[in-house]
């Protein structure tokens, strides 16, 4: 499931490559227009993950400020201007029940290194990092997004947004994120879905009660969970989870698959898969 090229982004080079043809082409109304183009694709870590995690980690932060939403009361870092990454969520949260539940800033990083052995391009780039002392998660923060409407849902085009959908529910049932609210869905204007806040997963619970039950199911992601051993858990999140968290994620995935082989003895594989 190889990330695609924002429209945005192809449409942005197209402009800047008619603006560079002659130089009366070259004005500031039409670079304006270009740099709209591109500032519509919030997804712009995809090719320069490396980068970005070496910023997040230890490029000097210029300033930090109090985020006003979200219960586990993050900061929001910004960088001197030059990097990829213009600024970021902070997260110091070691791992302890907070509120009753339990939380940890190494879930971010474990939901980070997930969506990239899967190809999900869905959760942007985190790191851990010691800022004053205290050790957390460094998320990127996405520039140029909206948040999530529970009033009026956000519907982009099909069959694309459907897939989606299908591949956050999936997600969250793999690692137990009981926190998917609107506050941590954002989508750009190339109608791409991301994914934030998972401090609260990666527990050891197996069951997907309280989790968005699955209706339809992406086949691609599916797939690739649906191979993932022991082995690929512990080479990809085993800096981030505990064993018995690895196995709970195993456990979960064998749960789905009993509830999609369910699904698809309902339904039938062709109104169950999204090709």
């Amino acid at each position: 499931m190889p990330a695609r090229p924002c429209r945005s982004r192809l449409l942005a080079a197209s402009l800047l490559a008619a603006l560079s043809a002659t130089a009366a082409a070259q004005t500031t109304p039409g670079a304006g227009a270009a740099a709209s183009a591109a500032a519509q694709c919030a997804r712009l870590w995809t090719g320069q993950e490396a980068a970005i995690e070496r910023q997040l980690a230890s490029a000097p932060v210029v300033s930090m400020e109090a985020v006003p939403i979200g219960v586990t009361k993050p900061q929001r870092g910004t960088f001197a201007p030059g990097g990829p990454a213009a600024r970021f969520a902070w997260k110091a949260l070691p791992p302890s029940r907070r509120n009753g539940f339990s939380e940890s800033y190494k879930a971010e990083i474990a939901a980070y290194q997930l969506d990239r052995l899967l190809g999900m391009d869905m959760v942007p780039p985190v790191v851990e990092r010691t800022i004053d002392g205290k050790v957390g998660a460094a998320v990127y923060w996405i520039e140029n997004t909206t948040g999530w409407n529970k009033d009026k849902p956000a519907q982009g085009p099909e069959p694309e947004w459907s897939k989606q959908i299908s591949r956050m529910k999936l997600f969250d049932q793999l690692i137990a994120n009981i926190d998917r609210n609107q506050g941590n869905l954002l989508y750009d204007r190339d109608w791409h879905l991301f994914l934030i806040d998972h401090s609260r997963a990666f527990t050891t619970r197996t069951s997907a009660e309280g989790i968005s039950a699955l209706n339809v199911v992406d086949r691609r992601l599916w797939s690739k969970m649906d191979a993932l051993t022991a082995a690929d858990v512990e080479r990809a999140l085993g800096a981030w989870l505990t064993p018995a968290e690895q196995q709970a994620l195993l456990k979960r995935r064998d749960r789905m698959r009993e509830a999609i082989e369910k699904l698809v003895k309902q339904k039938g594989e062709s109104r169950v898969f999204l090709d």
